[in-house]
């Protein structure tokens, strides 16, 4: 009798034993199926993937005791946490202070280093230096511009477009300083009046 009583109990020991590893290869598969595994051209490193990503977002920093304002907008945001940069696509930023014409910027895309100390961006930047309104505003073309919002400058070493009234002038690289209104062009400088 204990020869058929430890015969049943292998029996079952052995279903169950089956039935657990059977439940779990199904898991797996199942698991295999509902994940996206990662474009065959992406880097091995998952560092290399953003930690998030933020769609339609918004954003708005006051410096009160100096009534500062800079408002960002953006179609996307993605974040990478081991180079800590942000990512912007379609992005607008504007920089408002008083008794200074309100600071505007478009590009494709944006960069964000250093917590906002640095904005690098890229493809179809324009800037505009006044209010829409205003009939003495500046508007500058370039593909790549350098932002250094705390000390309200920009930079490039691309080619740049610059209008103002009845003024245009391509040039090649430039400095430009929002606290002092001056804009420096660096090379291959050419105006035209229309």
């Amino acid at each position: 009798m204990s020869f058929e009583l430890m015969s049943m109990f292998r029996r079952q020991s052995f279903s169950f034993s089956f039935i657990v590893l059977v439940g779990l290869t199904a898991l797996i598969l199942w698991f295999d199926n509902v994940t996206e595994r990662l474009p065959s051209g992406a880097d091995g490193d998952l560092y290399q993937q953003p930690d998030y990503i933020a769609e339609n977002i918004s954003g708005l920093r006051v410096e009160y005791a100096q009534s500062i304002q800079q408002i960002f907008h953006a179609k996307e945001m993605s974040h990478f946490i081991n180079q800590d940069f942000t990512k912007l696509n379609n992005v607008h930023f504007m920089h408002a202070k008083p008794d200074t014409p309100p600071f505007r910027v478009s590009a494709d895309q944006a960069e964000i280093h250093e917590n906002g100390k640095n904005i690098y961006l890229r493809g179809n930047v324009n800037v505009i230096r006044g209010t829409d309104e205003d009939d003495k505003k500046i508007i500058l073309k370039t593909e790549t511009l350098h932002l250094i919002p705390d000390q309200e400058l920009a930079k490039t070493d691309q080619s740049v477009i610059i209008t103002r009234l009845n003024t245009t002038i391509h040039a090649t690289g430039l400095k430009f300083n929002n606290k002092t209104n001056t804009i420096e062009l660096l090379s291959h400088v050419r105006a035209f009046d229309r």
